[in-house]
């Protein structure tokens, strides 16, 4: 079994600091629009969560490559088979 590379081990960060960069940037036009601190902070979490599942949805679109099928079927062949 491999063991999964940088850029594997470091994608989830990378989504959470483009979600959080995205939240601070609506944050900040509310707070700058509306000088309301804590619609800001609402404005801004909801932002953050929309953001995440967005590219969640986007993730899932993503077909494997012949190496990810490779693995996928090598899993499927180890467990075990219902009675």
């Amino acid at each position: 079994m491999n063991a999964p590379s940088r850029r594997d081990r470091l994608r989830p960060v990378e989504l959470l600091v483009l979600s959080a960069v995205m939240a601070a940037f609506v944050g900040l036009v509310v707070l700058m629009s509306t000088r309301e601190l804590s619609l800001a902070g609402i404005f801004a979490g909801v932002a953050f969560i929309v953001t995440l599942v967005v590219i969640a949805m986007f993730a899932l679109t993503f077909k494997p490559n012949e190496t990810e099928r490779h693995e996928i079927d090598d899993d499927d062949s180890q467990r075990p088979t219902g009675h």
